[in-house]
């Protein structure tokens, strides 16, 4: 699966979607597909690795955490919550990917990346992740395809 934040900055990131097929779909668990945008911005000045919970940090290090709390795949770093612009597609209804809660973020499973993991979020590099938020502005349009 491939996405493209910003168009002028179409830089290459491995990354990794979800372990379940591409869907737009509520309740599904996959990547959604087609034309979004970036429609709100969390996280600026946390540490990498910090992990957040309902777009919140919990002021810890993935790395603070217990075993079955890292065996899990957290949230890290920073958030760029995406919204949907195709009604019907993404947009909307049972298709709503703002109402899915699809990010793009870090985690706490960099030597995943690459292979498919997530419950449907475009998870990167923590470090990789930071730039990418530092450059890109709230609407910017993410284009996500297979």
């Amino acid at each position: 699966m491939l996405f493209y934040a910003a168009d002028a900055l179409r830089k290459s990131h491995v990354i990794s979607t979800s372990r379940r097929p591409p869907s737009n779909v509520r309740n599904s668990l996959g990547t959604p597909r087609g034309l979004h945008e970036i429609a709100e911005k969390h996280g600026a000045g946390a540490p990498p690795g910090i992990v957040f919970k309902g777009r919140v940090s919990t002021g810890k290090h993935f790395s603070e955490l217990g075993d079955e709390e890292n065996a899990k795949n957290l949230v890290t770093t920073r958030i760029l919550w995406l919204r949907g612009l195709e009604p019907g597609v993404n947009a909307g209804g049972n298709v709503d990917t703002y109402q899915r809660y699809v990010y793009i973020h870090g985690t706490n499973h960099e030597e995943l990346l690459g292979t498919p993991f997530s419950e449907g979020c475009i998870e990167m590099r923590n470090v990789e992740l930071i730039d990418l938020f530092d450059e890109v502005r709230t609407g910017d349009l993410v284009w996500i395809e297979d």
